[in-house]
């Protein structure tokens, strides 16, 4: 494999046709986080061979990932949007520096969750939603996701700053590779090792860290902007900088993780079932966020790189190009999920027909507003992308945050569960009228 220089990668990303390019730079990224959603799918199917309690346990924990996730992604996406757009602007010293400060700051920073959560972990599962009897599988599968998110965290750093360079097929390699591992170790640990719900959260700690080294050394190899200790530098100019890139997503994932507490929290008195079938649905969703995601951090180099050289026409281009794609595609799989709504949450979780009774309904109602994540999530990536913070920011917490925690907390207590299982589409029709004129402004400015 040959380093490609950095003029390069320059006349790559600002004079290739914008389709093709989105499309390569999409496609490995696409099938990476398939691999990361497959593996979480499979922790959730695993899982659901053990209990409902168990299946509900996961439920609980992904408020913890998202948290995690929160961190990778504010650092990656922060460092990484500047350092294309610093790339566009042929500025090496800054970019290198911007991208060393990010992966530092998020490994050490994971540190500063990790220890505390461990030490006081039953008040933090019964603070994230667990019940008497989900807390001892919430408590086996957190310990070990606590102790492996600082290599959670760092590889989600790396994983965006090798995709703002335009490096996307090195970022699926190291992606793929842990999610693969996490396929095997996850009924070795469970069943072959009598480990249960604490060795799938092993599986995933073991099989992220393989992932976090692997990119590491793409990084360290590969990338045209090196990571360098010395040039580590958290002053507060720089990590303005990280911010205003990083913040959307900061929003969008930290909410999420309030989002799936209060949701937790909300179904308590309804039972385990309530639980394990919203963390299926949520798992399902998953899924289709992966391939969105894939697609718009596709973009997100191409947009950084040609927004810094000025090149607004390539930039509108490719927004567009990706919003029409993935509206066909979102409707063709809400139709799917729709026509198999009760088959999918059986997969995950036989034998309680409680479970598939729930998390059927709150899956066909997600499939009425689906689409809409199409031109949600592309308007996100292109806000923060080309540092509009506050639209990027309100944007990010506007789905997860400003309307679906406020329709859980307003409508259970109205119409009982359905408003847990209503309050996601409610929430993308209020966003997708949110985001509109929001982003049709930015377009407007660029012409």
């Amino acid at each position: 494999m040959r380093r490609i220089s950095t003029d390069e990668k320059f006349r790559e990303m600002t004079e290739t046709p914008i389709r093709p390019l989105i499309v390569r730079l999409a496609v490995p990224t696409v099938i990476s986080n398939l691999i990361s959603t497959i593996y979480n799918a499979a922790d959730t199917f695993f899982i659901g061979l053990i209990s409902t309690s168990a299946s509900a346990a996961v439920g609980v924990a992904f408020s913890l990932q998202a948290i995690i996730q929160a961190i990778g992604f504010f650092f990656g996406q922060g460092s990484g949007t500047t350092v294309s757009k610093d790339l566009g602007k042929h500025d090496m010293r800054d970019a290198e520096i911007i991208a060393s400060t990010g992966f530092f700051s998020s490994f050490f920073l994971s540190f500063l969750i990790a220890i505390p959560g461990l030490i006081f972990l039953e008040p933090f599962a019964i603070f994230l939603g667990s019940t008497e009897t989900i807390l001892p599988y919430a408590k086996d599968y957190m310990f070990y996701i606590l102790l492996g998110s600082p290599f959670m965290c760092s590889s989600l750093v790396l994983n965006n700053q090798l995709r703002f360079q335009g490096y996307s097929f090195y970022s699926m390699i190291g992606l793929t590779v842990g999610g693969v591992l996490n396929i095997f170790l996850d009924p070795l640990f469970i069943f072959a090792f009598d480990m249960g719900i604490a060795g799938a959260a092993l599986a995933t700690a073991l099989s992220q860290t393989v992932s976090f080294f692997i990119l590491l050394y793409y990084a360290l190899k590969m990338g045209n902007v090196r990571l360098r200790l010395r040039l580590f530098r958290p002053y507060l100019a720089i990590l303005k900088e990280i911010t205003v890139g990083g913040l959307p997503s900061l929003c969008r994932q930290s909410v999420m993780s309030v989002a799936m507490i209060v949701l937790n929290t909300a179904a308590k008195p309804f039972g385990d079932a309530a639980i394990a079938a919203m963390a299926i649905v949520n798992k399902v969703g998953n899924f289709t966020n992966s391939i969105l995601l894939g697609v718009g951090q596709g973009f997100q180099p191409v947009c950084g790189y040609n927004y810094g050289a000025r090149l607004y026409d390539r930039v509108r281009e490719g927004f567009y190009f990706c919003v029409r794609s993935m509206v066909l595609f979102l409707i063709f799989l809400a139709v799917l999920e729709y026509i198999f709504a009760p088959e999918i949450i059986e997969f995950f979780r036989r034998g309680d027909p409680a479970v598939t009774e729930i998390g059927s309904l709150a899956l066909r109602l997600r499939c009425f507003t689906l689409w809409f994540s199409s031109w949600i999530v592309i308007s996100n990536m292109l806000l923060q992308t080309t540092g509009k913070v506050v639209r990027a920011s309100i944007l990010g917490f506007a789905r997860q945050g400003i309307v679906l925690i406020p329709a859980v907390m307003i409508l259970t207590p109205l119409i009982g569960l359905l408003g847990i299982q209503l309050a996601q589409p409610i929430a993308d029709l209020v966003t997708i009228a949110l985001s509109i004129p929001m982003t049709i402004g930015v377009l407007k400015a660029m012409k």
